[in-house]
């Protein structure tokens, strides 16, 4: 819509091109504010995880002495700087600082390892140089996606393209989850392979406002989203858990956020019921987007996880519902491809609610929330 000021118009093409050098200026200092804490952020973490694994090195290999100091140390620093510093992150940075060891110590470095608490007040007062010291090229959140890559060549090649193609973490995330590593690996034409890898898709852009608004980067710096998706995943997750127990007397309500850990890695499972006519535990997991064929493998993860430690000798197998919800989409599934044989999977589909309810509900949840956070006031703090 045309608007005009005095002897200005909107419609002029010299206030499109200062409008339009405006925005870019704009958008571009937002980048290079999220890149600057990024890099400071990435640092600072590799140096916890350092600090941690020197500490472990001095506990004289005693049992269990490393588990123990995460969790003292994740229960101290969760107090002090809130999310962002739990036992699993913890372990992360761990893990961050054993894959990109230090190239070069100085002998002043050796010193402070072996007599960490000769320092002088000097020395404390530089940490921040020593951040800065340490660079890394890649995001925070890119280091979080590559070590969950088990392959060290394919974390390599990863983090090489990535570097390459400047890929977004959704674009990295993307290329991990299609195995480009291995169909690289396996093709003729390699070049061709990554000439096409390192196209980016619509899916893969990364706003300057998305980038500010990283949960990974507010919880760094102490800030809170008030747009936040982990806010929105929260309510929908508390609306869908008291809206199972409003349909009768058969689901019973076990936990929220339960967490889990299958080898090295921790998980999280969203929201667990009990199903009383079944005999069976309903493993229900949110996701914040289109239903993937990660998703689905995750949940038979879970799955057979609680089987294994959860079930009881007298219930049955248990059963998974995989809830993705996007602004213009809702999709409800049930996993029971892992039932011993039909009649029991036709006995759960008709005593469980049906999947159109449950995405109806869902959807409803969905539009009343979004309303809500457009009408919510901005606030930072």
């Amino acid at each position: 819509m045309q608007r005009k000021r005095g002897a200005i118009s909107t419609a002029e093409p010299a206030y499109d091109a200062v409008l339009g050098d405006i925005v870019s200026l704009l958008e571009a200092g937002r980048r290079l504010s999220a890149r600057a804490v990024n890099a400071a952020m990435t640092a600072a973490y590799w140096g916890v995880g350092q600090r941690i694994v020197e500490q472990e090195q001095r506990g004289h290999a005693r049992a269990g002495y490393g588990e123990e100091l995460v969790e003292l140390l994740a229960a101290d620093l969760t107090k002090r700087f809130g999310r962002g510093f739990g036992r699993r992150n913890l372990f992360q940075m761990k893990a961050f600082y054993l894959a990109y060891p230090p190239i070069v110590q100085t002998l002043s470095a050796q010193s402070r390892a072996v007599h960490p608490r000769v320092q002088t007040v000097s020395a404390l007062s530089r940490i921040e140089d020593r951040i800065a010291e340490r660079s890394f090229a890649l995001p925070w959140s890119h280091y979080v996606r590559l070590l969950a890559v088990r392959d060290e060549a394919a974390r390599r090649f990863y983090e090489t393209e990535a570097l390459r193609g400047g890929w977004t973490v959704r674009q990295l995330d993307r290329q991990i989850e299609t195995l480009f590593y291995e169909r690289t690996a396996l093709s003729r034409n390699k070049a061709a392979m990554l000439t096409k890898g390192a196209g980016q898709r619509p899916e893969d852009v990364v706003t300057p406002e998305e980038e500010i608004k990283d949960p990974l980067v507010l919880e760094f710096l102490g800030l809170k989203d008030e747009y936040s998706e982990a806010e929105i995943e929260e309510a929908l997750i508390l609306h869908l858990e008291h809206f199972l127990l409003e349909l009768g007397g058969d689901f019973t309500f076990v936990g929220r956020q339960r967490r889990l850990r299958v080898g090295d890695a921790w998980y999280r499972i969203d929201l667990i019921f009990f199903h009383r006519t079944l005999r069976c535990l309903v493993i229900i997991d949110l996701k914040l987007g289109s239903l993937t064929h990660a998703d689905a493998g995750q949940m038979h993860l879970y799955l057979n996880y609680a089987r294994e430690h959860w079930t009881r000798p007298a219930e049955n197998p248990p059963v998974g519902l995989i809830l993705c919800t996007k602004r213009n989409a809702v999709v409800a599934k049930y996993a029971l491809e892992g039932l011993p044989n039909k009649v029991l999977a036709a006995e759960y589909r008709t005593a469980l609610p049906d999947e159109k309810l449950l995405e109806h509900e869902l959807e409803k949840s969905r539009r009343l929330l979004d309303k809500q956070q457009a009408t919510k006031p901005r606030r930072r703090g």
